[in-house]
């Protein structure tokens, strides 16, 4: 877009973040902005009964994987947490042995009645329960369903791979035969109903916008209506040719800081 389009696009974006503020004025008061704040930044509003807990849970086996605030009853048996964790783990319910750990990480209790309530070892929010999976022929054993280095891959030759039909290879050959500047990106651009966008040949391309842009402006990004501060104007070695503009936004978002 031209800087003109560009400048246009801008003042929509600011009349629109107008408008949304005086809406918001206008139906809520002071109070009830705070009190909305209060709520969404609040713990999670989903409907949990008092007897909940939420704890985390780690394996001896799965190094790598841990699962956060499952929700568990206090009022579950022992067993009955043990069948729940059995199809998260995998660990048969025979095979497991519960540790509960504090918020510290330090071992509290051992859950070896399966006839006693989780709540009697009195649980917290927090907390964590450890499966120690006592089957030496475990699947879970020695990293199976963590390390993919030793699971078998199906692998097969070119030759073979060249001789089936309905292949991306065959796919692609068609589509270049076709048309020589064909991609994956345009073939997917078409088929969503997409502008295709060619790419960008000229190393000087916007140049004559990018003049008007200094280090140190005050800018606004459409879409989203982000404000910032612009922080490099010029070529950017890796990214496509012409000019580009970084911005510091004001807020704590973006991939980096604009420079």
């Amino acid at each position: 877009p031209t800087g003109r389009e560009r400048e246009r696009e801008r003042e929509k974006g600011r009349e629109r973040e107008t408008e949304r503020m005086t809406d918001l004025k206008n139906f809520l008061s002071q109070s009830d902005v705070q009190a909305l704040k209060a709520y969404v930044q609040g713990p999670s509003s989903q409907a949990r009964a008092d007897s909940t807990v939420l704890m985390h849970v780690t394996h001896s086996n799965l190094k790598n994987t841990s699962f956060f605030e499952l929700r568990l009853d206090r009022h579950m048996t022992v067993l009955s947490v043990k069948e729940k964790l059995k199809s998260h783990t995998g660990t048969a319910v025979g095979a497991m042995l519960l540790q509960m750990k504090d918020l510290n990480g330090q071992v509290i209790a051992t859950l070896a009645d399966d006839n006693t309530v989780l709540g009697f070892y009195s649980p917290q929010d927090g907390f964590t329960l450890h499966v120690i999976d006592i089957d030496p022929n475990s699947s879970s054993a020695d990293g199976w369903l963590e390390d993919v280095s030793k699971v078998q891959k199906y692998e097969i030759s070119e030759e073979d791979y060249n001789a089936r039909e309905n292949t991306y290879r065959k796919f692609k050959e068609q589509k270049l035969k076709e048309d020589p500047t064909w991609t994956l990106q345009k073939e997917i651009a078409k088929r969503s109903g997409k502008e295709v966008k060619e790419a960008v040949n000229d190393p000087e391309f916007q140049a004559e916008e990018a003049k008007g842009v200094e280090v140190g402006n005050r800018c606004e990004v459409y879409p989203g209506s982000k404000r910032g501060e612009v922080m490099y104007v010029g070529k950017v070695e890796g990214l496509p040719m012409g000019y580009w503009i970084g911005v510091k936004y004001d807020e704590p978002i973006g991939n980096n800081n604009g420079t």
